[in-house]
């Protein structure tokens, strides 16, 4: 008896808020302005042409900025695999500052500082990517070293036997094993970059959230445009997390046969 009273009591305040979800969204309703994302309709049509040509540049700087930071992660993951503890040192001290500098205000100091540091001319597009490939290249070190740490030593012992170098045995003995282990890791890195791209706008990278920010300003109806938005990088963030599952399997597949 009392479990039958106490899964009408959940019932009720699951039908208690659900009744208030609908008396306030149809007390608000009036105040919506979804025409102005309304594909049915001369502006709102614009107005999404304009919000999806932001995607190119989220894409093209997110793709750009994962390949320097892998490549920069793998080199800096490699003297921490060191017996010099000079070299470990170099990784340690990368990894730590890099990682204790957050993400924006190292975009920042890219796009305004580095000009005036190094004397040198940068653009929206390559502050950004070189931002998000610095503050990425630390975890990916961090993902690789652990990769790489996992790997049997046996596996160096057989590669030693067969008189291969320790470039050799790291290209085709161990970092084929590795990344099979880590990719997961590296896909997540992936959609990290997907959303942190998000944050270059505040530099004028036409990206997504730019084009955003930009249409709120002109139509003034923020609610359903960042709605919008969050269904962009929604669709966006779960085709690449199904591409990386898929790519992930055929790994599998392959190791198996």
């Amino acid at each position: 008896m009392r479990r039958y009273c106490n899964i009408r009591e959940a019932e009720m305040r699951k039908a208690v808020v659900g009744l208030a979800l609908v008396l306030l969204l149809s007390g608000c309703s009036a105040t919506w302005g979804w025409y102005v994302v309304d594909p049915t309709k001369t502006t709102g049509m614009s107005n999404l042409r304009f919000l999806i040509d932001g995607l190119y540049y989220t894409i093209l700087l997110s793709v750009t900025a994962i390949l320097f930071s892998v490549v920069v992660g793998l080199l800096i993951a490699l003297p921490g695999l060191s017996e010099n503890r000079k070299l470990r040192a170099v990784n340690r001290i990368y990894v730590e500052i890099i990682r204790a500098i957050p993400i924006l205000v190292l975009i920042l100091w890219v796009y305004y500082g580095l000009p005036q540091v190094a004397n040198i001319s940068i653009n929206v597009f390559w502050a950004g990517v070189l931002a998000l490939a610095l503050s990425d290249s630390a975890f990916e070190a961090e993902i690789f070293r652990a990769g790489i740490q996992s790997i049997d030593k046996g596996q160096y012992e057989a590669s030693h036997s067969v008189s291969l170098t320790y470039t050799d045995t790291m290209r085709f003995v161990i970092l084929p094993q590795a990344i099979r282990r880590i990719l997961p890791a590296l896909g997540n890195q992936l959609v990290y970059m997907l959303k942190m791209s998000s944050l270059v706008s505040v530099i004028g990278m036409q990206e997504l959230t730019r084009k955003a920010n930009e249409l709120v300003v002109s139509e003034y109806r923020p609610l359903e445009i960042y709605s919008v938005l969050v269904l962009e990088y929604l669709a966006l963030i779960l085709c690449v997390s199904a591409m990386v599952r898929w790519f992930e399997r055929r790994l599998q597949a392959d190791e198996r046969y």
